[in-house]
């Protein structure tokens, strides 16, 4: 017989929208569905297209990005011909003139599989992975309601925070009914439970739980963060959550189920921008696929599945491989089959994540966000956000002033601020902290080491050192965790070298992408969850003052 848990787990759904995928289901499912964040909508006869990219998009190719490209990927080259093999013999690597002449050779095999036609669908509207199948030249506009990690709001069309709100309504309605059986009427009896960014927009927040228990109905939500969720998953008390997305980088440190703020930061880079950098190296070795077209999503899903099968980090692998793949796409006339050697292209790209000027091809690496303090979220329904703080406590601070200073002392200008906004300086310095000279974001080892310098005292910075935990689906190399390890292991303050680095790449044997999806499922049914819980009935009464009660984390 099912237990009371087994039956309230049934009813709770967890969902963890991603810039690529969404990965949803109930919380006693052993695994989430996890598709492809996406709607595409049917335009109009006259309407304008508009077409978001699978793959972040690439910069125009200028002499000085080359040149900068050029010099990233031979000093990798260097860094990795100086390396040992496991058996302590020197790396070689094979020239890549070598290679380019192997896959200019190269000539494609005909598949006797016939190519299927473009996906035709009856409707306005198409979810998920379909969207694959649709003729890119065909009437439909594709939208991804979450890029970088962030809600996708643009100038363009379905841009707009209302457009990006009804597309994620959409996708997850379309989940809930045509793939778990869910009947929407009936999310009156079903909880839910978002997994958010840990660096997050307050106005977008109050949006989505609108979103949850207003529009779509659910009896009642609450917000978890995904690096909170992620120790959660990974049965772990505390740790340095790095979380590798595919458009997205964050890192935080986070302790008893609270994540620091001042440890966290988001960099604009992640897996999709490491196929890129993979493409580009390639193209430099003769690709011979030469039909590849980066913006169709056919093709930009083959290049994400070759880099996942292709690249490594694994330093007794040297010289050129041979590989084989096949190019099959709806529309064209047959598939083909490629054969192509690759060298260290395999390894050079996954490090792209350490030398992020190779990175520099989609051009996102200049961005580093921190955690904006709450002193600069300004909410018009928050009656206690920071400027009603800022203005109530000028106003109290003013009147003890008055009462307490002699006449000939008071400020000429009555309007002067006597609240000094401190906040300004320590931004700024934060934001310094994660980008070298130059405006050249960190890579991924810079970021640990910066996040747990910033704890706030020497025991939690010792116990972060010993618990590195690498999640998400853009970090899936093999043996990128122990590059991670020695990089950082070399960077270590003095102080904390006695410490064993603990480097936590697949906790329990789960894949790392799902991490945070697991941990939120086993915490939305914890004893202790009941307090967090907040109703429809409560969020139409008290709107954002029932957060700064009860979510997890400081509102």
């Amino acid at each position: 017989m099912e237990s009371a848990e087994q039956i309230q787990a049934q009813k709770i759904i967890v969902i963890h929208p991603g810039s690529l995928n969404l990965r949803i289901g109930r919380a006693s499912d052993l695994n989430p569905h996890t598709i492809l964040h996406a709607v595409a909508r049917r335009k109009g006869p006259k309407g304008k297209a508009y077409r978001d990219t699978i793959l972040p998009k690439l910069l125009s190719k200028t002499p000085e990005l080359l040149q900068e490209l050029e010099d990233c990927r031979l000093a990798v080259s260097h860094t990795l011909q100086s390396c040992l093999q496991s058996d302590g013999r020197r790396r070689y690597a094979t020239p890549p003139q070598q290679i380019s002449a192997f896959n200019r050779r190269s000539t494609p095999d005909v598949l006797n599989e016939p190519s299927s036609d473009w996906y035709e669908p009856k409707g306005d509207t198409v979810f998920g992975n379909s969207v694959l199948n649709l003729d890119p030249n065909g009437d439909f506009n594709l939208h991804f309601p979450m890029r970088r990690g962030e809600l996708n709001i643009h100038t363009d069309i379905g841009g707009s925070l209302t457009s990006v709100l009804t597309d994620l309504q959409a996708i997850w309605e379309y989940v809930l009914s045509a793939v778990m059986e869910i009947k929407i009427s009936d999310l009156s009896a079903y909880k839910a439970v978002l997994v958010i960014p840990d660096i997050y927009n307050r106005a977008y927040l109050r949006e989505l739980m609108t979103l949850l228990l207003c529009r779509m109905g659910f009896k009642s939500c609450f917000l978890v963060q995904d690096h909170v969720a992620a120790t959660f998953g990974a049965g772990l008390g505390y740790a340095c959550v790095v979380d590798v997305g595919d458009q997205k980088t964050s890192v935080s440190c986070v302790e008893d189920a609270i994540s620091h703020p001042n440890t966290r930061v988001r960099l604009e880079y992640g897996g999709g921008d490491v196929t890129q950098t993979f493409y580009w190296l390639l193209q430099k070795c003769a690709f011979p696929y030469k039909n590849c077209k980066v913006n169709l999503p056919q093709d930009a899903m083959l290049l994400k599945k070759l880099k996942e099968e292709f690249c490594h980090v694994n330093l007794d692998v040297c010289g050129s491989e041979e590989k084989h793949f096949d190019a099959i796409q709806p529309g064209r006339a047959s598939a083909h089959r490629y054969t192509l050697q690759v060298g260290d292209e395999a390894i050079v790209a996954p490090l792209s994540l350490f030398h992020t000027e190779l990175l520099n091809v989609t051009g996102t690496t200049k961005l580093a966000k921190t955690q904006i303090p709450w002193t600069k979220q300004y909410d018009p329904e928050d009656c206690f956000d920071a400027e009603y703080l800022k203005e109530t406590s000028r106003r109290s601070a003013k009147e003890q002033l008055e009462q307490s200073t002699p006449e000939f002392l008071h400020n000429e200008n009555p309007d002067e601020e006597i609240v000094v906004d401190e906040d300004k300086e320590n931004n700024k310095q934060i934001e310094k902290e994660f980008v070298v000279p130059g405006g050249q974001i960190i890579g991924l080892d810079q970021a640990v080491l910066q996040s747990i310098e910033r704890c706030p005292n020497e025991e939690l910075k010792r116990k972060m050192y010993g618990c590195i935990l690498v999640v998400g689906g853009g970090m899936k190399f093999q043996g990128i965790g122990k590059w991670l390890q020695n990089r950082v292991a070399l960077q270590i303050p003095y102080l904390y070298r006695s410490e064993q680095l603990d480097i936590v790449t697949s906790p329990k044997d789960m894949d790392p992408a799902m991490t945070a999806w697991k941990g939120a499922s086993v915490l939305s049914c914890l004893e202790s969850a009941s307090e967090l819980w907040i109703t429809s009935q409560e969020w139409q009464k008290y709107g954002v003052k029932i957060l700064r009660e009860k979510a997890p984390f400081v509102w």
